[in-house]
Formats: C-alpha cells, sequence, structure tokens
C-alpha cells in the first residue's frame, strides 16, 4: 500500500524558513518522479516542485524560483521541499504526490502558515 506522509509544517514569519519532509511507502520511491503541491484557502490545489527519479532534474511554479528547493534521498526513501524567503502567500496545505500505475496518491498534508 503506497503511503505519504508529510512533516515539518508550522507557523513562521515572513522572511522565515521552513524544510518539509515527505516520507514514502509501499512503493519503490526511486523508481518515480516526485511532486509537491499546496492548496491554499479557496484557491485550487497548485504544483509546486517536481523531481526526477534520480534527482537529477527540477521544476518549480515561477512564484517560487529561487526560494524553494525540492530534493530527496532515495535511500531513506524521502522527499524534502526546503522553503526560504516564505511570504504569507506561501500559506497553505502542502501534500506530496506520486503518479504510480494511473492513479494519483497523495498524503495528508501539512499545513503551512507565514504570518507576523
Amino acid at each position: 500500500e503506497v503511503q505519504l506522509v508529510e512533516s515539518g509544517g508550522g507557523l513562521v514569519q515572513p522572511g522565515g524558513s521552513l524544510r518539509l519532509s515527505c516520507a514514502a511507502s509501499g512503493f519503490t520511491f526511486s523508481d518515480y518522479a516526485m511532486t509537491w503541491y499546496r492548496q491554499a484557502p479557496g484557491k485550487e490545489r497548485e504544483l509546486v516542485a517536481i523531481i526526477s527519479s534520480v534527482g537529477g532534474t527540477t521544476n518549480y511554479v515561477s512564484s517560487v524560483k529561487g526560494r524553494f528547493t525540492i530534493s530527496r534521498d532515495n535511500a531513506k526513501n524521502t522527499l524534502y521541499l526546503q522553503m526560504n524567503s516564505l511570504k504569507p502567500e506561501d500559506t497553505a496545505v502542502y501534500y506530496c504526490n506520486v503518479q504510480r500505475g494511473g492513479r494519483a496518491y497523495w498524503g495528508q498534508g501539512t499545513q503551512v502558515t507565514v504570518s507576523s
């Protein structure tokens, strides 16, 4: 059974940093690209960052480029999102995602709130 468990969210002041983690199990983590999404209140879920299976290729939504870094540790079956220079508009629930066998799998999400 595929399981994705996010952690690391919290309340942070504007300009601060957080590091999100996503622990994966139930599939061969190193075989799949992984993605971070976020959903702000009243908005649609949006793709934030994607990383290839071995981590050599990454891509970001324009609003986070230069501030967020996606990475992975295939030995630990863990996906990360380092978020720096956080802004109030980054406030959202953050989810990790894997597309496997024609199906999308999601974690439960972790809340990130950027506020003074």
